[in-house]
């Protein structure tokens, strides 16, 4: 797999996403916002935390405001990957105040779902120790793949594949349409030599397999413990582990003490729940 470091994403990673998400909530106009406040009215807010999270897709929620009026001033004062309690200042927001209301809510609903990811990662991590790797799966939601796993890092986890494009992984599927694990071994190896190939094992008799064909990466797909660490202690260091498959935050320590290098936890982008936060808006005078 491939480590990508948590570093600021670059706009165009985002800002077609953002346009898109604009237009989908705005339509042919804010009209509430039309008949209410009029163009000349200037306003200052605060983006809230109203839970303890970890924070991620600041940048793509200020790219919603500038999108709509490049005056709008936002001053970050919790940047991403950094831990909130309840009533943190995430960030100070000011401008014309139409140009607040209007992209108030796509703002929230990139801000605060990259941040329940990054949240529930961040609590996988801390639940490992170290002593095992978290890694994040290709369960995204379409088109925002490249945000959610950057959510990921930001909570100090893993990315596994970005993409079909980048790793070579075997499952099961694969497997049986193969003729089993050797002979789709060697296919990945005559197709694509010299890439790493990582291949899925549901019993021990694949992992027997996989190893005598040299595979370097073994994914032990709903193994219990006990199989996990069998696997491990046969596999001897000739290949790295990961685990896959059954994994909740409460068996992330058990399965840290098996020796294996890496657990993939699907949980952390489809089913992370969307972090609490607030935009409060006032007049600025």
């Amino acid at each position: 797999m491939k480590t990508v470091p948590f570093t600021p994403l670059a706009p165009e990673a985002y800002r077609e996403i953002v346009r898109r998400a604009l237009a989908e909530d705005i339509g042919s106009g804010d009209i509430t916002t039309g008949a209410t406040v009029s163009a000349d009215q200037k306003g200052r807010g605060i983006l809230l935390a109203k839970c303890t999270c970890v924070i991620a897709g600041m940048d793509v929620a200020a790219e919603a405001f500038r999108q709509l009026d490049p005056s709008v001033a936002v001053t970050v004062l919790r940047p991403d990957g950094t831990g909130c309690a309840h009533g943190d200042v995430v960030a100070e927001i000011s401008g014309p105040a139409a140009s607040l209301l209007t992209g108030e809510r796509t703002a929230l609903n990139l801000v605060q779902r990259l941040s329940g990811i990054a949240t529930l990662t961040r609590r996988f991590v801390e639940a490992a120790g170290g002593r095992i790797t978290i890694l994040d799966t290709r369960k995204t939601t379409p088109m925002l793949r490249v945000l959610e796993k950057y959510a990921v890092r930001a909570g100090g986890g893993t990315n596994h594949r970005q993409g079909l494009d980048d790793a070579i992984l075997i499952k099961d599927n694969h497997i049986r349409l193969a003729g089993g694990v050797a002979h789709a071994l060697r296919r990945a190896r005559h197709a694509r030599p010299g890439w790493p190939v990582e291949v899925e094992a549901q019993s021990l008799e694949q992992v027997d397999a996989a190893v005598d064909e040299g595979a370097d990466i073994i994914l032990l797909d709903n193994l219990p413990t006990d199989a996990i660490q069998e696997a491990v202690r046969r596999i001897a260091g000739r290949a790295r582990v990961e685990i896959s498959g059954g994994v909740t935050l409460e068996r992330i320590p058990e399965l840290a003490g098996t020796g294996a290098d890496y657990v993939s936890v699907g949980a952390l982008t489809h089913s992370a729940p969307a972090a609490d936060l607030s935009f409060e808006l006032e007049p600025d005078v």
